[in-house]
């Protein structure tokens, strides 16, 4: 078992947050939940992803929340919900869009060849940022890239690569959690994704931000291109919590959030867990 801790700064008494429970995935599993600074006032559920948050009243101070990781059980998979297409406005690509991508895909030869071909589409639509506004913000549905640089964040680049590789046929998923850079000695302060496909029976994992903080080059699929580690925990977007002061749907839930009359706030936190052996 490997401890992951989530520090929040500190909070008012009575503040109410939302927190991922987490899941498993062939390379880990979140196996238990704990938290200080606050109460867990009940689970939630959303049946249609298979995941959870819990509901948190905070004491007034910081709330921790005390994940263990462990290995995976065997033959671990990545959940058939996270491969399930759904339409919502995070997923649901533009005509445009969507007709590019199957026109790159079919031109690369299809197959892995497509979908290589359309992660490389992606890497150069963007230049790597965290714009105030994001390309899909006001859309409906994901637009079409067609030329030039985007600013964007991992939350964006792979926002369009999901919604792309989705549209010319392809099993794709969105999963989001904490990465360590090895130089932090198991340190970060907010979450990241990356995206996972399934073709032919081969799973393969993209991380075309990190390609492109790190000078990689051309996106290869590794879960790791940059030294360090991550864990999972949770995957998709649009998420549905059967709660009145919570958004419907919720774009995502990587970190816990404080629920407020305006919707559902980051949080500056604090994250650490130890290199895994």
């Amino acid at each position: 078992m490997i401890p992951l801790t989530v520090e929040t700064a500190p909070l008012p008494e009575g503040a109410t947050l939302l927190a991922p429970l987490g899941m498993t995935t062939p390379h880990g599993a979140v196996a238990r939940l704990t938290l200080t600074g606050g109460t867990i006032d009940s689970a939630l559920r959303d049946p249609d992803l298979a995941l959870a948050a819990l509901r948190v009243t905070a004491h007034g101070g910081p709330v921790v929340l005390h994940y263990e990781v462990t290995a995976p059980p065997p033959a671990a998979a990545y959940p058939e919900q996270m491969f399930t297409p759904r339409q919502t406005r995070f997923t649901r690509a533009a005509d445009e869009l969507a007709n590019a991508s199957r026109s790159i895909a079919a031109q690369a030869g299809g197959g892995a060849a497509g979908i290589a071909a359309l992660v490389a589409e992606a890497e150069r639509r963007f230049d790597y940022a965290h714009p105030e506004t994001r390309f899909n913000d006001g859309h409906e549905v994901v637009p079409y890239l067609s030329c030039g640089l985007t600013p964007g964040s991992c939350v964006d680049i792979n926002t369009y690569l999901v919604a792309s590789l989705r549209a010319a046929g392809y099993e794709a998923g969105y999963i989001y959690g904490y990465f360590f850079p090895e130089e932090k000695a198991g340190t970060t302060h907010d979450m990241h994704c990356w995206v996972v496909t399934r073709h032919d029976g081969q799973v393969q994992e993209w991380d075309i931000a990190h390609h492109i903080k790190a000078g990689l080059g051309p996106t290869r699929p590794a879960l790791d291109p940059r030294p360090g580690w991550r864990v999972a925990l949770g995957h998709s977007m649009g998420h549905h919590y059967a709660a009145p002061d919570i958004p419907q749907p919720l774009k995502l839930l990587s970190e816990p959030v404080q629920l407020t009359p305006g919707g559902a706030e980051r949080l500056d936190i604090v994250i650490r867990m130890a290199k895994p052996i």
